[in-house]
């Protein structure tokens, strides 16, 4: 199975182990970073794990590329198809872009963008999952783009939003291209996730080097 068959629990067990709470064979992610949770398998046991894990800690986020089956003690809040997509070749960031380092520093800014835009599940820490970049304009953080998941070898690219009084400029497509550039300096392949529904999106990321690679599952469970 490719590792992105299954990105939640490969960056669990890899990458990103030091945020996993829960025991093998359910793990989710520290809840202050993300609300992703992933099982290796669809046995009864992992199964059974997983719906102990949720009524513990409360719901989560399974993506995976096979459906999941029933999860017994738990409920379906949502389920949407996703596809996965890589950028072999991305394209080149524009070495003229006047980006910015985020941090700490910016967590609240941050936070309050992607409340505001809502470009995926974002909470207090999820800026420390990985290098997140931004723009400024007067004084306001308008734009911002970052890494989620890492699997060894690949680096998911995430939180991407701009202002809704700065869209239209390119901003977003610009800070995907720097994000990108830099996980292939480091040896790492850009992937992200996008609404299967979502054409204006994935026509935006196509322009941007990214290519299918698989549908995903995205099932939001809760316990019952």
């Amino acid at each position: 199975m490719h590792p992105l068959d299954n990105p939640i629990w490969t960056a669990l067990t890899t990458s990103q182990r030091h945020l996993a709470r829960g025991a093998p064979p359910a793990l989710r992610y520290d809840q202050d970073h993300a609300i992703f949770a992933a099982t290796p398998d669809h046995g009864p046991q992992a199964l059974a794990a997983l719906a102990a894990l949720i009524s513990e800690t409360g719901p989560a986020i399974i993506a995976e590329a096979a459906p999941l089956p029933p999860v017994p003690g738990t409920i379906v809040q949502k389920h949407r198809m996703a596809v996965q997509m890589v950028a072999e070749h991305p394209a080149p960031a524009d070495a003229d872009l006047a980006f910015l380092e985020l941090g700490d520093a910016d967590a609240a800014e941050m936070l309050a963008l992607a409340t505001l835009t809502e470009p995926g599940p974002f909470f207090s820490r999820t800026h420390a999952l990985g290098r997140f970049i931004g723009i400024r304009h007067a004084g306001r953080l308008v734009a911002m783009a970052g890494e989620r998941m890492a699997v060894p070898g690949y680096t998911e690219v995430s939180g991407v939003c701009t202002h809704p009084d700065s869209r239209g400029q390119g901003l977003a497509g610009q800070l995907m291209r720097v994000a990108a550039a830099r996980m292939v300096a480091r040896g790492d392949t850009p992937f992200l996730h996008a609404y299967a529904d979502n054409a204006g999106a994935i026509g935006l990321y196509e322009r941007l080097g990214y290519r299918w690679r698989a549908d995903i599952h995205i099932t939001v469970l809760a316990p019952a």
